[in-house]
This record gives C-alpha cells, structure tokens and sequence, in this order.
C-alpha cells in the first residue's frame, strides 16, 4: 500500500512539474516575443539603436546618453541617418585626431603640429550638418511623391493614419524610414500632431513644414485633405524644379570654393615635395608659423565667403 501511494505521489508530482515546465516555456516565449516587438517598435521610433550589426563601445555609449552634449549628439547622428552610436561617433572623431597629429608630426614642425588636430571635432560637426543637409535635401526631393501618394490614398477612403503608413513602404529612404517612424509613433499612441511634429523637427525645411501644417490642419478641421495634398503636389514639383535649376547655375561656384583651399594647401605639400624640408624650415620658425596660419585663415574666410554669396534661398 505504501509502495503503491508513493508510486501514486511521484506520478503526480513529475506530471505537475511537467505542466509547470510547459506553463514556464511558453511564459517564456510569450515574454521574449512581446520584449522582441517592443523593440522594433521602439528602434522604428528612434528611441534606441537599429539592431543589426553588433555595436562597440557600448559602455562608453550609455555613459554619453546620460549626459546632455551626448544627447544632443545623439539627435545629430539620428537626423543624419548614419548608422552609429554616439560612443562610436566619439571614439572615431579621437582616432581621428590622433591621426592628424601623428601625420603632422612627421609633415611638420612640432612646434605647429597641433595646429592640424585643433579643428578636428569642429569638422566632425560640420560632416554631420552636412550628412543632415544632404540627408534633408533628399527628403525634400521625395516630398512630390510623398503628397501625391497621400493624395490618392485619401481619395480611396483611406484614413490619413493608414495613408502614411503605405507611404512608408512604398517611399526609399529617408522618406521611408522616416515616414515608418511617424506609422510607428502614431501605432503606440502618439498624435498625428506630435508624430509630424518631430518630423520637422528632425528634417526642417519650408516645404516639409508646408506639408505638415497641410496635413495637421485638414486632420483637425476634417478639410478637403485630396484638393489640398493636390495643389501643394504642383507646387512642391515647381519648387523642385527651381532648386535644381539654380543648383545647377551654383555647380561652378560651389566647386570653385573647394577647388581653392585644396589647390593652396597641395602646393605647400608640393613644395615641401620639390625641396625636401621646406616645410619643416618654414614651420619652424615664428615667422613662418603666423604666415601658415594666416593663409590657413585667409582660406577658411574665402571658403565662408564663396559659400555665403552663392547661397540662394528657393
């Protein structure tokens, strides 16, 4: 009888912890699925890095998240829409600077080989303005494509929350990726407002901030969203065809302002070429050094000059 009650317990107590083991596994799965979806939701947002490839410097990334210049990088980075963390960004920029002091210990004197490394996180923040400008540029190209694709799918009864949604898959990037974090926001809550907001915030530009307000207003008032999203069509395609009209009347002066410092600073390095040591004699001197960052000076100005006078608002 005893045998037979115990037989009778441990049946009872390995079916247990077989249903337990079952309940846990598909806990388990559950979670991780649920954990894995907020994820994307969330890296579809901005809100954290894109997963894909394996990050480095992770520790060092969390410590500049925490502070506020590694935040304001990290708005940078994402309106540039690099794939990069802030602590790769940072580490880069420091090889980068050990880099041009290296090269300008062996070009130069040591008494002016700083003068290279000096500038350098300066012109990290310029790549990214223009990794953001040329990244806008491109978004506003898109912007014609984008009304027309609203358009349509409003004139077919489509919501305006659906609508960006198939745009965004139907879009290539930046509109895509960008149009599927405003599909994303809006599917965790957010407002259109808000979702749109950030959008121009993001990419500012008159056109885009012209769309927006288009598409806030006429989802507030309940407007004509389809004559609106048609007319602001033509005149996003005219606007387009202005900007590449004068881009290409300001091709010649753009390559001059770069074809000016590049052409001073390779005949001092040619120099030094022709006659071994030149450079180094030059720089060696205090003479010498005012002159190489006076023509370094007077370069950089020339260079801000052409770019001011050829700038053209459209």
């Amino acid at each position: 009888m005893e045998l037979r009650n115990l037989i009778t317990l441990t049946t009872g107590i390995t079916l247990l912890t077989c249903v337990l083991a079952v309940v846990g596994v598909h806990t388990y799965a559950t979670g991780r699925a649920q954990r894995q979806a907020l994820v994307d939701r969330l890296s579809a947002t901005g809100q954290i890095p894109v997963a894909g490839r394996r990050r480095h410097f992770p520790t060092l990334d969390r410590r500049l998240r925490r502070t506020r210049p590694g935040r304001k990088l990290e708005l940078r980075l994402t309106a540039t829409g690099l794939d990069i963390t802030p602590g790769e960004f940072f580490v880069y920029m420091l090889a980068t600077v050990a880099g041009l002091w290296l090269v300008g210990q062996a070009t130069l004197a040591p008494s002016s080989a700083r003068s290279p490394d000096c500038s350098a996180s300066g012109r990290h923040l310029q790549f990214l303005n223009w990794q953001r400008q040329k990244r806008i540029e491109k978004f506003i190209n898109q912007l014609p494509e984008l009304s027309r694709i609203l358009a349509n799918a409003t004139q077919a009864g489509l919501a305006l929350r659906t609508a960006i949604g198939m745009a965004a898959e139907e879009l290539e990037a930046p509109a895509g990726e960008e149009l599927s974090k405003v599909a994303a926001q809006l599917a965790v809550g957010a407002s259109m407002d808000d979702a749109l907001g950030e959008l121009a915030d993001r990419l500012p530009s008159r056109e885009l901030v012209v769309l927006v307000t288009t598409l806030v207003l006429s989802n507030r008032a309940g407007g004509q969203v389809v004559s609106a999203l048609r007319n602001l069509t033509e005149t996003l395609e005219e606007r387009k065809e202005t900007r590449r009209e004068v881009r290409t009347q300001l091709s010649q002066v753009s390559m001059t302002s770069y074809a000016v410092p590049v052409l001073g600073v390779g005949a001092l390095f040619l120099m030094n070429g022709v006659k071994g040591g030149a450079l180094d004699r030059m720089t060696g001197s205090p003479a010498g050094q005012l002159a190489v960052i006076t023509a370094f000076g007077l370069y950089a100005v020339g260079f801000v000059l052409i770019r001011r006078l050829s700038r053209i608002d459209v």
